[in-house]
């Protein structure tokens, strides 16, 4: 009887045991997915970040003290900012410059605010400047001026060609009106100006716009 109770517990106790479940297969590796042998694997450079643009070089002035808007405009413009220290070098080499005159420019070029266009007329004061100081230069030769026969003549029309000095420019006289007038772009003949006065020459005659007076004129043989 024991024995029989003891197979009875035995076919019970087998009975309440749950299967083993067999081990998952692993997961195949990279190398054994799509073809036998696996690509090799490349090491990428890291991106690079590009170089730092050159620090722009400061006008003569400190930029600190930077005053007028002008000054301003100057500070943060590199071909302004260029064109001050050319200025500054120029004016300490002409000692016998008046420094009333420099003064005096130096608060022309900080009216330029009431004009349309700021930075053209920074720009020009700049380069007027320069010639004014290249030309009155001690021992400089003054080209000869080349006249003109307009259409009114009332008045005389000359232009004198400054072409060796830095920056290039013209001397315009109407009259008693004198101007410095700098090289344009032209498709074709010789074209200067400033903002309000515009001179183009082609083939042998001249148009002139003189703050809207209008003239048209040819050299003088």
């Amino acid at each position: 009887m024991k024995a029989f109770l003891s197979c009875i517990a035995l076919w019970l106790l087998a009975g309440c045991t749950r299967e083993a479940v067999p081990p998952a297969a692993p997961a195949p590796r990279p190398a054994e997915t799509g073809s036998a042998t696996a690509a090799p694997t490349r090491d990428v450079p890291a991106p690079t970040a590009p170089p730092a643009a050159p620090a722009m070089a400061p006008p003569s002035f400190d930029c600190a003290k930077a005053a007028s808007d002008a000054e301003k405009l100057v500070c943060g413009d590199a071909e302004l900012a260029a064109l001050d220290r050319q200025l500054a070098a120029r004016y300490a080499e002409r000692k016998e410059a008046d420094p009333a005159v420099q003064r005096g420019w130096a608060m022309g070029r900080d009216d330029c605010w009431k004009q349309a266009d700021q930075r053209l007329c920074v720009l020009e004061a700049y380069r007027t400047r320069l010639v004014e100081l290249a030309i009155g230069a001690p021992g400089m030769v003054v080209p000869t001026p080349v006249e003109y026969r307009c259409s009114d003549n009332r008045l005389p029309f000359t232009m004198v060609y400054y072409h060796d000095i830095d920056p290039p420019a013209a001397v315009m006289t109407w009259g008693n009106d004198q101007a410095i007038v700098f090289p344009q772009p032209a498709a074709s003949g010789a074209k200067y100006g400033r903002v309000g006065i515009e001179y183009w020459e082609h083939q042998g005659e001249a148009t002139v716009d003189f703050f809207g007076n209008k003239l048209s004129c040819t050299p003088v043989p």
